[in-house]
This record gives structure tokens, sequence and C-alpha cells, in this order.
């Protein structure tokens, strides 16, 4: 796999293996992201997204369609996505690239902790994104890490979460409806750990958090956090027991974009989740789907996402906005943070 300068001199930041620091404040910062991916269909909205001008790119999940075991046909995918025309351009523009990953760069469809190659895998997923060989990412289990940037003074903190390598088993039935395990977990405890200890012992004044499915919306069949109830109320509740400022909610998998909006008990302020899916081929289909949280359109063409951090005054004002081809912007919140 190439290896670009564009990993040493992109994005001002300095990596040290689960954690990075941006070394350059800006007046705004801009993150983008998205999800769904193939990488063997046309992908027009890199130049779109390369004419925003992202500091960071945030891979959310199936960023290759490997569905596969073997990891020469998995390194291969990758290879393809790495060298596409405009992904290469993004990262050569200085465009800072970090993700996680979800169930078809994971290596099966809906594949949970008993998949036996997701530590081969893993390593993989990691070569894709760069991340360094003496990385502690390489050494533990799972793909989570954290990164800081700023703005300004203000400091932002992506918090990137693996919700497969830990995950309990669902049971789906022959209409292919999930159902839901009760008491199953999404993260494992040592995940559990270290995310506790990134909220509550972060002195950041906005907290992204990523994961490949869905937290909020609880309505439709397919994979989200609410087929794992104890799991989604225990993340709600450190929300609220961590006292974090500003944290916004992002996710992928679904092939649609929607922002979602919730109060959550306990937490002073709405908390947002943006779910962009779809970067090239949506569910165009899915046009009427209940979202009782969902805050404008929900979106089903090729889109991705974007943030824009600015200061006003003392606090971070935050956009963000569900964008396609050709410039096109379907949806745009803005969002105060406390």
């Amino acid at each position: 796999m190439k290896k670009p300068l564009s990993f040493l001199l992109g994005a001002c930041l300095l990596v040290t293996g689960t954690t990075a620091t941006a070394q350059k404040p800006k007046e705004e910062l801009r993150i983008a992201f998205g999800s769904c991916n193939r990488h063997d269909l046309p992908q027009p909205l890199w130049d779109d997204i390369a004419r925003d001008q992202p500091n960071v790119w945030i891979w959310l999940g199936d960023n290759i369609y490997g569905d596969s075991d073997d990891p020469k046909v998995l390194r291969a995918k990758y290879d393809a996505e790495f060298n596409q025309e405009g992904y290469r351009h993004l990262r050569e523009q200085g465009t800072a690239i970090i993700g996680t990953w979800d169930d078809h760069d994971y290596g099966r469809n809906d594949g949970d902790k008993t998949y036996p190659f997701k530590a081969q895998n893993q390593q993989l997923a990691l070569d894709f994104l760069q991340e360094p060989a003496d990385s502690p990412r390489r050494k533990q289990e799972g793909i989570y890490a954290a990164y800081s940037y700023h703005v300004g003074r203000k400091k932002v903190k992506v918090i990137l979460l693996d919700d497969r390598y830990f995950q309990d088993t669902l049971y789906r039935d022959a209409q292919q409806v999930y159902h839901p395990n009760p008491t199953g977990d999404l993260l494992g405890e040592a995940q559990w750990q270290w995310l506790q200890q990134q909220l509550q012992n972060s002195d950041a004044d906005a907290h992204i958090i990523a994961s490949g499915i869905q937290f909020l919306p609880q309505e439709h069949r397919f994979e989200k956090w609410a087929n794992f109830p104890a799991a989604r109320q225990r993340l709600l509740q450190l929300l609220a027991t961590s006292q974090a400022k500003g944290v916004l909610l992002i996710s992928g998998d679904r092939h649609i974009g929607e922002i979602s909006k919730m109060a959550v008990p306990g937490v002073a302020y709405p908390v947002y989740e943006v779910t962009s899916s779809g970067l090239t081929h949506p569910a165009t289909h899915n046009t009427d789907e209940p979202n009782q949280y969902r805050v404008g359109p929900l979106v089903n063409e090729k889109h991705y996402a974007l943030f824009q951090f600015r200061r006003q005054r003392r606090k971070l004002v935050v956009t963000a906005s569900l964008r396609g081809d050709e410039g096109n912007v379907f949806h745009t919140e803005q969002i105060v943070l406390p």
C-alpha cells in the first residue's frame, strides 16, 4: 500500500497512540464524516468534500465492503480505496484522516464478538488509516481511539468507539428483524472504563462521540444501540454523570442521513446525533422511516456530513450540515454548545 507524505504533513496532528493533539489553534475547525462506501462504485463526493477544506475526515465504518475472512482480499479492497483519485486528493491537500469501522470492514455482515478474524482485520483497518506501527492502538483489543483539536482556545475531542469487537450476539428472525438483547453489551468493560475516563477527565469544550451504528433512533428494525437497551441506557447515564460539555453523537450504517435531537435526563442541553451514511449507495427507496427524534428531513441521496466549529463570544457554535454532490446542501442545523 502506498504511504503518501500527507500522513506526516496533514492537518496539524501529533499522534500518540490512542490520542492525538492539535498543535496549531484555528479560528474555525471543520470536521467532515461519512460511511457506507463501496470501493468498487463511483465516488462522486470526494471533490465536494475537498472543496469544503475539512481539517479532519472521519470514517464511520463500512469504509470498504470487505466481507471476507481472507486478508489478501481485504487488503486489495483497502488498496483500491486508498488509491482512489478523489480520496487521495483529500489526503494530499492536508486533511487528517481518522476513523472507526462497522461490520463490512470488520469482515462479516452483522459481525459481533464471536467473529474469529477480528484481531487480524483490526491490523488491516489500522494500516488503511495509516496508524503508526508503534501505536498503542495496534496492541489493544478493539479499534477505539480519541483525538483532540482546537478552535482558538476551545478544545474539541473526538471519541471513536468500536461497537463490533465486543458486541454481544443478536437474534435475527426469518424476516430479518433483529430482536433486542436486553442485557447485551456493545463495548466491553475495558472500553467502557476508557470511555468514562475520556469524558470525566476531559477539559474539552465539545465531545464528538462516534459509532458505526445509530445511538438515539429506536423505531427502525435494523442494527442500532436500541437493540442493546442496557448498553444504550448506560451510555446516556454516562453522559449525565460525567457532565461532559457539548456532546455531539455521530453515526453511519443506515444508508440514509438524518439529524436526531433528544433530551437526555441529567444532561443540561439537548443531545444531537448526526447520521451520515451513503457515500456511494444510499437507500433511495427509504422515504418515510419513522424517527421520533428527527429534526429536518430524511436524506436518501449520496451525501456526507460537515461540522463547522467557530467561537461566538465565550461559546462554541456548530453548523451541522448534510451535503451532497455539486454543492447541494440537504439540511443545516445551528447548534450552540453550552
